[in-house]
């Protein structure tokens, strides 16, 4: 299925990764959100459990295992094109998880991995909705 104009939403996986005072940021390196910075995640695949798809899209792109994964909230993202036609949409499934080990690198769809203190995250002008998501990340990991 395309994931440009799809005839129905795509099941998206995020992980806001947390540390003591940070979480990891990604850079995404293609559409949709090219250059924006978000939580490390991607598509599911046919017959891979959300769970794996979590581990498996971190570790593509930033090159981590975690422990538990939490599931945190639910977001939609729904992107129109000029004519006001659905472009992309994908329905998220955001799960929380602790850093383990490891040191971030980018890899796979992303340009960039870092770990955002949290209080300077503001200055990676976060979609509204990844601030939700680390916010109830910090509460359920006590972090």
């Amino acid at each position: 299925m395309s994931r440009e104009y799809p005839p129905r939403p795509i099941v998206g996986i995020g992980v806001a990764v947390l540390r003591p005072g940070s979480v990891l940021l990604v850079r995404r390196g293609k559409p949709p959100n090219e250059g924006a910075w978000s939580l490390p995640g991607g598509a599911q695949e046919l017959g891979e459990t959300a769970e794996d798809a979590a581990r498996r899209e971190l570790m593509e792109e930033a090159g981590l295992a975690v422990g538990p994964l939490l599931l945190a909230a639910n977001v939609d993202s729904i992107h129109r094109d000029p004519d006001g036609r659905v472009r992309y949409h994908y329905t998220i499934i955001d799960f929380a998880a602790r850093w383990m080990s490891g040191t971030p690198r980018p890899g796979s769809d992303v340009t960039d991995a870092v770990w955002a203190d949290h209080d300077r995250v503001a200055e990676f002008h976060l979609w509204e909705e990844a601030h939700r998501v680390i916010g109830i990340a910090r509460f359920l990991l006590d972090l």
